[in-house]
């Protein structure tokens, strides 16, 4: 009688018991071995599947799996007995990947001994890194975790998320895809503590990162009705017509100005004031006067009349300077 050792890994991010069809009926054909206790473990024997804690290593293992009762030869009178014995060994939450490695030399060392084989019972989920994220950060916000964060509020906070936003854009434009990962990371963080942190809001305003995932979910499918239902847009003029309108029906708001973050820097603010103007067919005239903020208005206005973006047109000149300065610098 020949041995398969099936390598059985789990996804730690699903729940317990929830695995293939094909792993249900691996771990139903023999003997299942594990490094310790875990909820899959006692998934596993509350459908029936005893699982043995085996803390030892390769050469245990092979061992253990000899001395079970039927591991030798099949007799002669028992034709019906299975040529092939299977036994599991089912990975902890990191896949045991040293004692994988380590049973993995042993049989190639003795190829006769039994045969090695790999079998997912379950795959991480897309995004299932956010999970790990989340619990992370609920560690390091917790009683013992991290005195700082614990210490913070969404006002102390403001400034880093404008700060991780602003790097995030300067990868965009230095066109450095591995950076951004890491800045979008950055910005990721300061999404999930402001989340934490809410939890712990009294009087009943708490409220947690699902609620702020669930309200972008609900946005996401409400103003995408050509992907979400049904209804068709020829171009993406009426895509961007499409949400506008369902924003405006979303909001009641009394001015267009409604919902301009007033934060942005000036120039910004002033484009986008001039864009709402615009779109809402409001004609209000510009500040007159040879001051420097009815001038820098006016030049701005200038910008949009002229298709330009005002705030990439002076960052691109500011940039420029810059160089400029530290070439002098060399000199």
């Amino acid at each position: 009688m020949s041995l398969r050792i099936v390598l059985l890994v789990t996804s730690p991010r699903l729940p317990a018991g929830l695995l293939t069809a094909q792993a249900w009926d691996t771990v139903r054909s023999g003997p299942v071995f594990a490094a310790s206790e875990s909820d899959q473990a006692a998934a596993l024997r509350a459908s029936g599947v005893p699982v043995t804690v085996l803390q030892t290593d390769a050469q245990g293992l092979l061992d253990a799996i000899a001395a079970l009762p039927g591991a030798g030869a099949p007799s002669p009178g028992d034709p019906a007995a299975p040529a092939v014995r299977t036994a599991v060994w089912l990975a902890g939450p990191g896949g045991d990947q040293d004692f994988a490695r380590q049973l993995g030399l042993r049989l190639a060392r003795e190829p006769a001994l039994a045969e090695l084989e790999l079998m997912y019972g379950s795959w991480d989920p897309p995004g299932a890194r956010l999970l790990d994220a989340v619990a992370v950060m609920d560690r390091l916000v917790s009683p013992g975790g991290d005195p700082w964060k614990r210490a913070q509020n969404h006002r102390t906070l403001a400034p880093y998320l404008l700060e991780e936003s602003y790097e995030a854009y300067d990868a965009i434009e230095q066109d450095d895809l591995e950076l951004l990962r890491e800045e979008l990371g950055d910005v990721l963080l300061q999404v999930v503590l402001h989340a934490r942190l809410a939890e712990e809001l009294p009087d009943g305003r708490a409220w947690t990162v699902d609620d702020v995932a669930g309200v972008l979910v609900e946005k996401m499918i409400r103003r995408n009705p050509h992907v979400f239902a049904g209804e068709t847009a020829t171009d993406l003029e009426e895509i961007t017509a499409n949400w506008e309108r369902i924003k405006r029906e979303e909001k009641a708001r009394e001015s267009v100005l409604d919902g301009v973050a007033l934060s942005q820097p000036a120039l910004s603010l002033a484009a986008k004031v001039l864009q709402r103007a615009e779109r809402g067919g409001v004609d209000a005239p510009l500040p007159t006067g040879d001051d420097l903020g009815p001038a820098l208005l006016r030049v701005v206005a200038e910008a949009r009349a002229a298709g330009l973006d005002p705030e990439a047109e002076l960052r691109r000149a500011v940039l420029e300077y810059a160089r400029a300065v530290r070439e002098k610098e060399k000199e």
